[in-house]
């Protein structure tokens, strides 16, 4: 069984999604999305960001 990476985990944009979940940007104004495990963490507002986890899938 996979262990699930902890809520409040931080990933980049541009590297892989390590939990799928919902994810917040770290930046302001901030926003929320629906990311895949192993998909590309996105832009914000078309800048590189920090995205935490906030809700498992």
């Amino acid at each position: 069984m996979k262990t699930r990476a902890p809520l409040g985990t931080l990933a980049r944009s541009n590297t892989r999604c390590p939990e799928s979940g919902v994810w917040e940007s770290q930046d302001y104004p901030s926003t929320t999305a629906p990311i895949a495990e192993h998909n590309n963490m996105p832009l914000h507002r078309g800048v590189i960001v920090n995205w935490k986890l906030i809700q498992y899938a």
